[in-house]
């Protein structure tokens, strides 16, 4: 394999560069904020080879680059011991903390995988049905399913109870 032919890699950069932030978006979100760059480089590495297996049929290229970045979001989540993560909660505070956004942060965490890569992937990266569908490898129906599941969690988790 030629890693790097004439024109190629700047094709390549030229089609992934208007996609890169909600890659490390999505990345940040399922794999954490160190992990980040790690998981995009890694995704960036597998689009690069697998270039020539892109579809346009099935997807837009975010679509596509996103769901290779959610697959290797969730390896590095499973080669990650959970003593190798990081409390944040004991990380020094640089800001003030807003309460309602680190209650949401805490039930979106807590929710099941496909719930939660569902609801960062249309609240926090901004897929549509159709692109968040791709990403998943499910139908339009089940990302709706899901996200209106997901919802019912979020919604019980943060009620205020008197």
């Amino acid at each position: 394999m030629v890693i790097d032919e004439p024109g190629k890699s700047d094709d390549f950069a030229l089609w992934v560069s208007p996609h890169l932030a909600a890659m490390g978006n999505l990345a940040s979100r399922l794999a954490g904020a160190a992990s980040r760059d790690d998981v995009v480089q890694e995704a960036l590495t597998r689009a690069w080879r697998k270039w020539h297996l892109y579809n346009a049929g099935r997807g837009t290229p975010r679509s596509w680059l996103l769901a290779i970045v959610a697959d290797r979001a969730r390896r590095v989540r499973h080669r990650r011991r959970p003593n190798d993560e990081l409390d944040e909660s004991n990380a020094p505070a640089t800001q003030a903390v807003d309460e309602s956004r680190v209650d949401l942060e805490r039930a979106v965490a807590s929710l099941p995988p496909r719930m939660k890569l569902t609801v960062d992937c249309v609240y926090f990266v901004g897929l549509t049905m159709a692109e968040t569908a791709i990403v998943m490898n499910v139908s339009e129906g089940t990302v709706k399913s899901t996200l209106a599941d997901a919802r019912t969690r979020l919604r019980s988790q943060l009620e205020v109870k008197p």
